[in-house]
């Protein structure tokens, strides 16, 4: 059996204000030409199909789109949500879609049971964990206590039971969506720690043919058989040399037998550039970043103006632009003087954050921009200020 393993999609989701759904139309098109090409039998996608609990009427299309047409190819397909789906919304229609080959699974409620499919070689069960909320289930599953292991461990536990009651040739695959020690996470998965305690031990998934994993973004090998895939597009700058792409995954008549990685097509590459202002537009050695999405770190002090406009210029997709914090690290800004103005706080705080004073018209801006937070209109008066001579 060939299985292609991906996960964490995240459709609908936007990179700095920049719409992804194109590339990740185009990712589908790959999913469907890898599985022609590779002879893939399952697809699995352990988690976060969409971006949102309630995702976009686009983004919805797509992935009822994609789902349409591995229905229609040579593979079967075995879905999981993950943190960011809603599981009442991605589970909608999955009893029906069962009967097209797509099998969806977000109810905690069908742990235990699997997806049961073959081979030349026998049965192998597919267990789709879906993202199992400690909190949710602490009562209904008795959990001893509130933690993620806690709740994976009772998942395990019913797997094991399921599969303990099987023919010994049975292979096994278990879907998780999870954060398993060992692995390293980048700035786009959302936190999922419950007292602070997120990951959860490889051993959770000791005697399992192959796990394929969910939830972080780059791509990992915990074990032969314990991978995550990570998303097929970078969602932050944080993963800017991560590969993208999925596991091809071979079973044999003893189970885990081989993994092979696929690239997926990258639409834009991501580059982190840092420099002086001067530096970055003037570099012939960056001439190859010029069509990447760019964060640029600008090290100029003081700051130059316009520095996104300049940029942009040679660099049109730059995103983000950062300059380096000036105020000494680990030592908090000094107080404000007794009987500073608002006027003076602020330029000093400037002064302390890059290094350098502001000038006359940032001095000048700052000081309307103190004025028209503090005016109050109902007393014409600068809250603060002392009254002019003369008057009340």
């Amino acid at each position: 059996m060939r299985i292609l393993h991906t996960s964490d999609w995240h459709l609908g989701r936007s990179f700095h204000r920049e719409g992804l759904l194109g590339h990740q139309a185009a990712f589908v098109d790959h999913l469907l030409e890898v599985v022609e090409a590779e002879r893939v039998d399952v697809v699995v996608v352990s988690g976060d199909v969409y971006d949102r609990a309630l995702p976009h009427v686009d983004a919805v299309a797509l992935a009822d789109e994609a789902f349409a047409r591995l229905a229609g190819s040579r593979a079967q397909v075995v879905v999981s949500s993950g943190n960011h789906d809603s599981a009442q919304r991605l589970g909608f229609g999955s009893r029906l879609m069962d009967a097209a080959g797509v099998f969806v699974r977000t109810d905690a409620a069908t742990v235990g049971t699997p997806v049961m499919l073959g081979d030349e070689h026998g049965d192998v069960a597919i267990h789709a964990l879906p993202y199992l909320d400690p909190s949710a289930l602490l009562e209904p599953w008795g959990l001893s206590h509130r933690s993620h292991e806690a709740a994976l461990g009772e998942a395990m536990a019913r797997v094991r039971r399921d599969l303990a009651a099987r023919p010994s040739s049975t292979r096994s695959v278990v879907l998780a969506h999870a954060f398993v020690a060992g692995a390293t996470p980048s700035e786009s998965e959302r936190d999922i720690s419950v007292g602070g305690v997120s990951r959860v031990a490889t051993s959770t998934f000791d005697g399992i043919d192959y796990t394929a994993l969910g939830h972080l973004h780059g791509p990992h090998v915990l074990a032969d058989g314990l991978r995550y895939s990570g998303s097929p597009l970078a969602y932050s700058f944080s993963e800017a040399d991560q590969a993208k792409g999925s596991w091809l995954v071979e079973l044999d008549a003893g189970g885990f037998s081989a993994a092979h990685w696929v690239d997926a097509p990258v639409p834009r590459r991501l580059s982190r550039l840092t420099g002086t202002l001067v530096d970055l537009l003037g570099d012939p050695a960056l001439a190859d970043r010029e069509d990447d999405w760019v964060q640029a770190t600008v090290t100029d002090v003081p700051r130059p103006a316009r520095a996104m406009e300049q940029l942009r210029r040679r660099f049109p997709h730059t995103l983000v632009l950062q300059f380096p914090a000036h105020v000494s690290e680990g030592h908090a800004p000094a107080p404000p003087a007794a009987g500073r103005s608002d006027h003076g706080v602020t330029l000093d705080f400037l002064e302390q954050a890059r290094g350098v004073p502001a000038s006359d018209a940032e001095s000048a801006l700052l000081l309307e921009a103190v004025d028209a937070c503090c005016h109050d209109p109902d007393q014409d008066v600068l809250v603060g200020s002392p009254a002019p001579a003369g008057g009340a």
